[in-house]
């Protein structure tokens, strides 16, 4: 089922287009990684999915009864962010905030807070100050915070910046879990397109020349993507052939 359509969407700031005649569908349960060039799009295309921009032309709909306030949103993180003087708790709470006006916190969005840190493996982190954590810890706490704003979809931007080795691969697997596990839909802007590859189910490549939206088996035999890669399909039937065996 889809959950967000384009329809021939042109983009950009003060009439001047930065992405032109885009079309594509991302459905229920899609794990789609948005790549591309520095200065292709991909942040001016992010916050058009969480309507902070409005295209130029062209249509952008949203099925399956999705608002916008009810996606799941972690954005880069900023100096301010991680010096945040509030513990775990608090800091995932306030994600709930953005699916009412009220400024009072119900015993459901209490629950449904408790049960997000204990998905993202923070639950013995509740009364920990946030900005004490390490970066991995952060970024989990700020995961849980946008999941209590969602059931549906997360859209994350760049999320593992700053990561050493071993946390960004424990949070790349976190991602694929709640998409495999919990059916979340998941919309990652990234420069790690080797990691992108791997967990990803589709691929947007924005190009200065040319664009591509597909599965990650199509781009990897596409044009566009072994250009852009030196890599092999990492598909069990093309393992198979690039080895030589039948």
């Amino acid at each position: 089922m889809s959950l967000i359509k384009f329809a021939d969407v042109s983009i950009g700031y003060e009439g001047v287009n930065v992405l032109s005649n885009l079309s594509f569908e991302i459905n229920t349960g899609d794990y789609l990684c948005i790549v591309g060039e520095n200065g292709s799009g991909k942040t001016t295309l992010m916050k058009s999915m969480l309507g902070l921009i409005s295209p130029i032309s062209g249509t952008i709909s949203y099925d399956d009864g999705l608002k916008q306030n009810h996606i799941g949103y972690l954005p880069q993180q900023s100096k301010v962010q991680k010096d945040f003087p509030a513990s775990v708790y608090e800091v995932v709470l306030s994600g709930c905030l953005s699916k009412t006006y009220s400024p009072f916190y119900s015993k459901a969005q209490k629950k449904t807070t408790l049960d997000n840190m204990q998905k993202t493996g923070i639950a013995d982190l509740k009364n920990k100050c946030f900005r004490e954590l390490s970066g991995g810890q952060q970024q989990r706490v700020l995961l849980a915070r946008a999941l209590c704003s969602t059931e549906k979809l997360l859209i994350l931007d760049e999320p593992i910046t700053g990561l050493d080795p071993i946390a960004a691969q424990e949070f790349y697997t976190l991602i694929k879990q709640l998409n495999h596990i919990n059916g979340i839909t998941v919309i990652m802007v990234t420069h790690d397109v080797n990691a992108a590859i791997i967990n990803a189910s589709h691929i947007l490549h924005l190009g200065k020349d040319a664009c591509f939206y597909g599965s990650t088996h199509t781009y990897l035999h596409s044009e566009i993507g072994k250009g852009f890669l030196v890599t092999d399909c990492p598909c069990e039937n093309c393992k198979r052939n690039h080895s030589g065996g039948a």
